[in-house]
């Protein structure tokens, strides 16, 4: 539960208002974790310290596949990417996380990701993974499927061009042109949000030292994605389904730009058309209003509307 609450604190700007995600303000049966929490716990693991950020990026060799380098990953879910990865630089493009069953709020020991690739794409620049975790509880049941990929640059297998895709998050509708967005949120990070999200487990230099922010292009230090993308989820969270975090089912989005710390965001959200399983489908996108730069695009969810959500 302390971990939960610690994520609830770290994706949002005044986390007390969300009184459904803080059991100290409402300690009954309303209380609900942040759906989006299983995203960071790749790499937080289930301990508490400081971690080595290459030690965990470092994955198990894949049969048939050359070694993959850590220091020279690229998250990305299309390429090419914008993104140029250096020194101890993961950069994430993508991220989307399906919730199968609503996360308890005592877990215990014996929580385990399952991993399997579903995705090869290999170019003259290098090989794009794409890998599908489950989170299962103990027992074996699943909670979460996630999908992200990695692009690793100068990696060859056949030395040809070769695709292969055999499953994969849903994709976005596009953004509709002819109205204004059904729901809009406004967030302001703080100028030490990319210190303090480093609780969550990501510890990758990159947000915490400016040289190699510069290094990598950026102009300095840069916001955790999986920071923005628990802002935009928090943000959907309360707009369309008035603060449940239950109503969440699905949310994926493509990183298509950096945040720094301290700068505004807005997320506008339209509603597209039924989901699965009583919920609605969104499309929605988030802008950064300091830079003016979309920051996640290609944003979907499959979410639960309230019949008197908040504006």
């Amino acid at each position: 539960m302390t971990n939960s609450l610690l994520y609830t604190n770290l994706v949002s700007e005044s986390p007390l208002i969300e009184t459904t995600a803080i059991i100290e303000v409402v300690p009954d049966k309303s209380f609900a974790a942040i759906p989006t929490y299983p995203v960071v716990l790749q790499l937080k693991g289930d301990g508490q310290d400081v971690n080595l950020f290459l030690e965990r990026v470092k994955g198990r060799p894949i049969p048939g596949m050359p070694p993959l380098n850590p220091n020279r990953i690229v998250r990305a879910t299309r390429f090419p990417t914008c993104y140029v990865a250096y020194w101890a630089l993961q950069v994430h493009a993508t991220q989307s996380i399906e919730i199968l069953k609503e996360l308890p709020l005592v877990s215990g020991p014996g929580w385990k990701y399952t991993t399997r690739y579903t995705g090869v794409v290999e170019n003259s620049i290098g090989i794009i993974l794409t890998a599908e975790n489950i989170l299962v509880d103990p027992k074996g049941i699943p909670y979460a499927k996630l999908y992200s990929s990695s692009f690793n640059l100068g990696a060859k297998a056949t030395g040809d061009k070769f695709t292969k895709v055999i499953a994969g998050p849903p994709q976005a509708k596009p953004v509709p042109k002819d109205r204004k967005a059904d729901w809009v949120v406004r967030d302001q990070t703080t100028p030490e949000q990319a210190i303090v999200f480093r609780l969550s487990g990501d510890y990758n230099p990159l947000h915490i030292d400016p040289k190699i922010g510069a290094a990598a292009g950026f102009g300095g230090v840069i916001l955790h994605g999986l920071s923005t993308f628990g802002f935009a989820a928090r943000g959907l969270i309360k707009v369309v389904a008035n603060s449940d975090p239950t109503a969440l089912k699905f949310f994926g989005v493509r990183f298509t730009s950096p945040v720094k710390p301290g700068d505004a965001l807005e997320t506008q959200v339209w509603e597209v058309g039924p989901g699965p399983a009583g919920t609605i489908e969104v499309t929605f996108e988030t802008k950064n209003l300091t830079t003016g730069k979309v920051v996640l695009g290609g944003g979907i969810a499959y979410i639960k509307k309230s019949a008197s959500p908040k504006l």
